[in-house]
């Protein structure tokens, strides 16, 4: 009996931890001038989860850049990187993979095997690339980050903040503007499958998100760093310890409307100044990672747009200038093979979606559903003609918050179809549509189990 009730104890003394909410810290910037619209806890150091990656592509991307290594190069696969825990691409010890497709899996699948492998690929381990990682956040201005791992999982003393997090988004934005469109993709093939972007659900849903990146751990909550355009505009959000992946995102919503409500129409572009260089000069690295020498897709090349020509030509003349005759043999494969593109137009970022779109608060206690595409347009062709009224409402905004609300907290059966408000004399009706009536249907029934109001509307 008595070693009964120490036992109990003993697991009774661990529920607080288990039930526990991570601590919540959020900062927004204009991302043009660095400027602080908004912070709350931005200097506490907590656990970083997935936000980490940032760290660890912003380093594969300045290696790119200094000449340490290739898009092309074949990494081979340790024993150590492979056997990280998911999520993961599942590579395979032994296996060999181009250094590309290790920096589009931890850009958008988030995949812990290939964050641990451009690791030990540049520095020989993952605790000297950990290093490498704190000491160029400490030349970012990062005073309060450090770095144990390559890709997040937590592990003591491996801290952050939600102001050193921005900072390292800004830089990212900035300083490697050519890669940043990875962040944006709903999906992306990762040299031996395609995987989803960890990310979609606010890209599809926020008017003019184009990145950067999310993070989960049981220790750290969901975290999310979030970059937005509209017009001249540009918003950072951060947030830590959201309570669940859609209330995380519509947190960091809110935080970007703030963001976009307070920052002025136009100002100067302020870019961060680039920290120093160091690679792994001083640390007698060995990296034996490494397989062959590659002759192509040294740099990513833009996709054809206004000034991009202008531009590949002087990457490719500079380029050619520094390296010589091995440089000038590879640039036709080159042009060919890289698919690292920057987006088309001068910003270095998709087009924006419609700026009517908002995205609203939804119940922080809803846990999010299966990782899942928003699809806001369908045909009404084949059948699709039916929709439901989720109310009335004396303003449009309202009408656009509770469907945006909706959609997150039932996207499994209003998956693909299209919110519109539709104005009369007596408000603004909310609804979706492009649904078949058994959509709608069991729509509706699900709704009203949540206590939400709901009809059905049928082709008119």
């Amino acid at each position: 009996m008595g070693l009964f009730l120490i036992a109990f104890l003993w697991l009774l003394s661990f529920a607080p931890l288990q039930g526990a909410a991570a601590p919540y810290a959020a900062m927004v910037i204009d991302a043009r001038t660095g400027e602080v619209l908004h912070s709350r806890n931005a200097d506490t150091r907590l656990h970083p989860a997935s936000l980490t990656k940032m760290m660890t592509l912003y380093i594969a991307f300045e290696a790119v850049r200094n000449g340490e290594i290739e898009l092309d190069t074949q990494v081979r696969i340790t024993k150590k990187a492979a056997s990280e825990p998911p999520s993961k691409l599942g590579l395979r010890s032994g296996q060999t993979i181009a250094f590309r497709y290790l920096i589009r899996a931890a850009a958008v699948k988030s995949a812990n095997d290939a964050a641990t492998a451009i690791g030990i690929a540049l520095s020989g381990s993952e605790a000297a690339f950990a290093r490498r990682m704190t000491r160029t956040a400490k030349a970012m201005g990062m005073s309060r980050t450090t770095f144990k791992n390559a890709h997040g999982l937590t592990e003591s003393g491996h801290l952050s903040t939600a102001r050193d997090m921005t900072t390292l988004g800004r830089h990212l934005l900035y300083d490697y503007p050519q890669y940043y469109n990875l962040f944006s993709r709903q999906s992306t093939h990762a040299g031996i499958k395609t995987v989803p972007n960890t990310n979609r659900r606010l890209l599809a849903a926020y008017s003019g998100a184009d990145g950067i990146k999310t993070g989960y751990t049981r220790a750290a909550g969901f975290n999310l760093v979030a970059s937005a355009k509209r017009k001249d505009e540009r918003i950072i959000a951060t947030v830590f310890g959201g309570k669940s992946g859609a209330s995380r995102n519509a947190k960091v919503a809110e935080l970007l409307d703030m963001g976009f409500r307070r920052a002025p129409s136009r100002a100067p572009i302020r870019k961060p100044a680039r920290p120093a260089y160091a690679g792994n000069a001083g640390l007698g690295v060995k990296v034996a990672s490494l397989v062959g020498a590659p002759t192509t897709s040294l740099r990513p090349v833009l996709r054809p747009g206004p000034g991009a020509a202008v531009q590949v030509a002087g990457t490719v003349a500079a380029t050619a200038a520094k390296n010589g005759a091995r440089i000038q043999n590879g640039i036709a494969a080159a042009i060919a093979a890289a698919d690292i593109q920057a987006p088309t137009d001068d910003t270095t970022r998709p087009a924006a979606r419609p700026e009517d779109l908002v995205l609203a608060s939804t119940d922080p206690n809803v846990q999010p559903e299966p990782e899942q595409e928003i699809v806001t347009r369908l045909s009404t062709s084949g059948g699709h003609l039916w929709g439901v009224n989720v109310g009335r409402y004396t303003t449009r905004y309202e009408a656009e918050k509770v469907l945006l609300k909706t959609a997150l907290s039932e996207m499994t059966t209003l998956e693909g179809t299209l919110r519109k408000v539709n104005q009369s004399s007596r408000g603004f009706e909310a609804t979706f549509q492009g649904m078949t009536r058994e959509q709608a249907d069991l729509a509706c029934r699900r709704l009203q189990a949540r206590n939400v109001t709901c009809f059905m509307i049928g082709p008119s």
